[in-house]
């Protein structure tokens, strides 16, 4: 499935940009590890690393990483750069969903 595809799924989609050399990116790994234990198949997660997939971090602008995306259908819901708490994120999919 190409990055597109899975964007475009009709379930929340959270994306990561993320690189191996960030610090407050390897923080939030554990978050989303969480996340998804909690929300099951209620959404998708998926890390994008920004250092081999440029495409994909320029046409959604991400300049600063950890830069989290919530797709649903290919269009862009909520995003922030930064890391985020897993409650705050279980309530956007929860909103979202």
């Amino acid at each position: 499935m190409t990055f597109q595809q899975i964007i475009h799924s009709d379930k929340p989609v959270l994306v990561d940009f993320h690189a191996t050399w960030c610090g407050p990116c390897k923080a939030m790994a554990p978050i989303l590890e969480d996340l998804k234990q909690q929300i099951g198949d209620q959404a998708s997660i998926i890390k994008v690393d920004v250092d081999k997939n440029t495409q994909a971090a320029a046409a959604y602008q991400v300049s600063s990483v950890p830069t989290l995306i919530l797709f649903k259908a290919g269009k862009v819901l909520w995003r922030q750069s930064g890391i985020a708490s897993v409650g705050h994120l279980k309530e956007l999919i929860k909103k979202y969903g």
